[in-house]
């Protein structure tokens, strides 16, 4: 889809005639990729908030090979869109893009380029002709003809774009990063994020980074998040996906679904690419990046950072590259549990200290100062009444879909002991038996399968040792009901569970017995007295009256077992 018919309002030939609002200058926003439709949109209305002098349409230049979504994203936000042969028709005042590669048409208004990432920091393919160019960089001709500025982010970047194209000098702006600005506002909202994406509480956010192309983390290795999912305790840890806008433009999201389905069947929570990646950075616990800015951007936050993958095309001497330089790499192949809570127990923020310096010169001020750049590039005096807001960061929207199938490893309770089970679980749609210990009864240490009663997967379902009720029923009377229901229609099933919405749960085994679970947290999860009972039946150990301590992640509930009498109809199958 093209912008294709021109616009008689706000600009054209006779847009007098209809327009509502006479501004004195008109501003165009060249949008030519996602990417840099998004940056430039989350900072001009703290620039121009309030401002009738100044017209603002947009205009779509579709020559990029990641122009899809770019005029859904425009006319989502309720832009005024021109097509882009348009352009030179409406008379612009200033041209403001966060793409370099546009073609800018003839004409004498200045064209203010913002940085779509974090500086001139990767090479990527050229557009206009065979091998690559540095991003971020015009074209010659456009300085050439003294109407480009370059935003940039710190004073390196001057000496780094002098080097490498002589015919920057006397056209960069130094304004700093309106977007790690932001990051910084709502830096100390991280705990709400967490809560507002379904992060239990007590669990570790896993934020996995993908930059695009080939040498990315998820380019170079699209199982990745499926493996870290399988390493992880469930009851310790969630894991998001950022994945760069270019790869959902340019393979769509069906694509993208369809290569991660496994890790979203586990929980990962793949999170929308538009704004929402910036309040998920802020809730990440850990970041497992590449040479993207969305990672270099984690580690300025002061977030533990990981390198899962590190592409040959970022810039020597630049942030990015110290960045490389400086964090610690993932092994996929090892030990990725204890690599992340290695990560988690040794924050070392001081590690990317130096990195940061070189990335963002004085945060904090990058809006004023590109409103000031912004209006005398327009020609007009700067609002003086009122400063550019500093917004937090909205809320996060829970995203993806809850794993509803777990391998659960049980060990205890010891012969002679105190009664207490270990319990350990891992989504099903990314388990391997080959990385599994397996069973061993001598050591008190059992394997199931638990499944929630909505889990999709037949199979799954049908094979599961254990059911969980989906959710807590009203009365214990309901709950023998179901698990009557649920034994009969599932015969390969041993245990059924449920919460009661008063507290507590009912376990049933196939023999018809009744084990009422009492549990001190507030945790509702049946999974818990189920998983102790299944220990306890295993290893041939009483569960009458009995009080069992629940070891789970890094916290335990005690769970008091009361046998009842059985339920009507005795035993299942």
């Amino acid at each position: 889809m093209h912008a294709s018919q021109p616009l008689r309002v706000p600009v054209g030939s006779d847009a007098g005639r209809w327009s509502t609002f006479h501004g004195e200058k008109t501003l165009v926003v060249a949008a030519r990729t996602v990417t840099s439709t998004v940056r430039v949109l989350e900072c001009l209305p703290a620039l121009l908030r309030g401002d009738g002098r100044v017209t603002v349409v947009f205009a779509h230049d579709p020559t990029s090979a990641f122009n899809d979504g770019v005029l859904d994203l425009l006319h989502d936000a309720g832009c005024r869109v021109v097509p882009w042969e348009q352009v030179s028709h409406a008379e612009p005042d200033l041209i403001l893009t966060a793409s370099e590669n546009i073609d800018v048409p003839e004409g004498r208004c200045p064209v203010l380029v913002l940085p779509h990432g974090i500086g001139f920091q990767k090479q990527v393919p050229d557009a206009r002709a065979p091998g690559d160019r540095l991003s971020g960089v015009v074209p010659d001709s456009l300085l050439e003809s003294g109407r480009a500025w370059l935003a940039i982010s710190h004073p390196g970047q001057e000496e780094q774009l002098l080097s490498s194209h002589p015919k920057t000098a006397g056209r960069t702006l130094l304004v700093g990063d309106p977007c790690f600005d932001e990051l910084l506002v709502s830096a100390d909202r991280a705990g709400s994020f967490r809560r507002a994406l379904g992060v239990p509480d007590r669990h570790r956010l896993v934020v996995l980074s993908s930059t695009w192309g080939p040498t990315s983390l998820f380019g170079q290795d699209p199982g990745l998040a499926a493996r870290v999912l399988a390493a992880l305790p469930y009851d310790e840890f969630r894991v998001a996906a950022i994945v760069h806008p270019n790869v959902w433009s340019g393979h769509g999201s069906w694509q993208i679904r369809n290569i991660l389905a496994p890790a979203l069947d586990a929980g990962l929570m793949l999170i929308p690419h538009i704004h929402a990646w910036r309040s998920a950075l802020v809730a990440a616990d850990v970041v497992v990046g590449d040479h993207g800015s969305v990672t270099l951007y984690g580690a300025a936050l002061g977030k533990p950072v990981l390198l899962g993958a590190f592409g040959s095309e970022a810039v020597p001497g630049t942030a990015v590259a110290a960045l490389g330089r400086a964090a610690p790499r993932l092994d996929a192949h090892d030990d990725v549990h204890g690599q992340i809570v290695s990560a988690l127990a040794v924050r070392r923020p001081e590690l990317f200290a130096t990195v940061t310096e070189g990335a963002f010169h004085q945060p904090g001020r990058a809006l004023p100062r590109l409103r000031t750049a912004l209006y005398d590039l327009l020609g007009l005096p700067e609002p003086v009444s009122t400063a550019p807001p500093e917004w937090f960061l909205a809320e996060p929207v829970e995203s993806g879909a809850k794993a509803t199938a777990w391998t659960v490893t049980t060990t205890g309770p010891a012969e002679g002991g105190p009664a207490a089970v270990t319990v350990r679980r891992q989504p099903a749609a990314v388990w391997r038996e080959a990385d599994d210990p397996g069973e061993d009864a001598t050591a008190g240490r059992f394997r199931h399968l638990a499944c929630d009663e909505r889990e999709p997967d037949r199979r799954l379902l049908e094979s599961a040792s254990v059911l969980l009720c989906g959710a807590p029923v009203r009365s214990a009377a309901a709950g023998v009901r179901w698990i009557g229901e649920t034994l009969n229609r599932l015969p390969g099933c041993r245990l059924a569970a449920a919460s009661l919405a008063g507290g507590g749960a009912l376990v049933g085994l196939r023999d018809g017995r009744i084990v009422e679970a009492a549990v001190t947290g507030p945790a509702r999860d049946p999974a818990l007295p189920a998983a102790a009972v299944y220990a306890l039946l295993r290893a041939a150990a009483p569960f009458d009256d009995t009080m069992v301590t629940v070891r789970v992640g890094g916290y335990a509930e005690d769970v008091a077992l009361r046998l009842r009498a059985p339920r009507p109809g005795g035993s299942c199958g």
